[in-house]
């Protein structure tokens, strides 16, 4: 997606990606990270609101009307008592069931102008979350990370040690850095945690002073990429084959070979 300041707008065009994944064939579909609202960072987002607000809602609708398990990358979450938001993605059921809830933990406090970009302090507006968290699908179970969450590799070891088949990673990664490391740690998790990795973007110019790397992408147990999205928002669809990954971790078990 390229998600902007237009609320109405953008899940509109969320809407639509998740009919034209469904009518594609998929029975999961996942969303980048603040797919319904995306400024530049720091300034107030005037949508916060709390998991029974109406962008979980949506959420809820799309996924009772499509019959599918729906990833909500994320958004602002009101936090009682606080000035800071929660960076909050979603796991949604088929009948619209809230089956996991997971807040960023890792904050995006970074200054990249020697690298042509902008500073970002995630942690002025976001409050860090504080909980792994692991969810229960019949596909196997997926663990929820946001975008920065992807450089700190103990919170996958962490899921995969918790039984995760499936790593989501939905993010808006700036371009600066995505160019470099996006597509290298994404395929590092996989290969680490002999997992999927899935890891829906955001892309493009979203305001005059942010823009996101894109390339979705969608990697198998060994690290290989079975799906990349183009530079333009769209669908990237997959076959994830859980008899494949036995192999893998079969063949090459690493998993049961941690000493530390």
């Amino acid at each position: 997606m390229c998600s902007s300041d237009d609320l109405a707008g953008n899940l509109s065009a969320a809407g639509a990606l998740v009919a034209e994944a469904v009518h594609a064939g998929a029975e999961f579909v996942a969303l980048p990270e603040n797919f319904a609202f995306l400024r530049r960072e720091g300034l107030p987002i005037p949508c916060a609101q709390p998991l029974e607000g109406s962008i979980v809602a949506t959420l809820r609708d799309w996924a009772r009307q499509h019959r599918i398990w729906l990833l909500g990358g994320s958004f602002a979450e009101l936090v009682p008592g606080s000035e800071r938001l929660h960076n909050t993605s979603v796991l949604l059921a088929p009948d619209g069931a809230l089956a996991a809830v997971y807040r960023k933990i890792h904050l995006f406090d970074v200054d990249l102008r020697a690298q042509g970009g902008s500073c970002y302090r995630e942690s002025a507006l976001i409050a860090p979350g504080q909980e792994v968290v692991v969810a229960e699908t019949p596909f196997g179970a997926m663990g929820l990370s946001v975008c920065y969450d992807l450089r700190f590799p103990e919170l996958f070891r962490l899921q995969s040690a918790r039984g995760a088949r499936f790593l989501l990673v939905p993010s808006a990664f700036a371009r600066e850095t995505g160019r470099d490391h996006w597509e290298v740690l994404l395929r590092a998790r996989a290969i680490e945690n002999q997992c999927f990795v899935i890891a829906p973007a955001q892309w493009g110019q979203h305001s005059p002073e942010r823009a996101s790397h894109g390339r979705a992408l969608i990697a198998d147990p060994w690290g290989v990429l079975l799906a990349v999205a183009p530079d333009r928002p769209g669908v990237v669809l997959a076959d994830c084959d859980l008899a494949q990954q036995e192999r893998v971790r079969a063949s090459l078990p690493a998993l049961r070979h941690r000493r530390l």
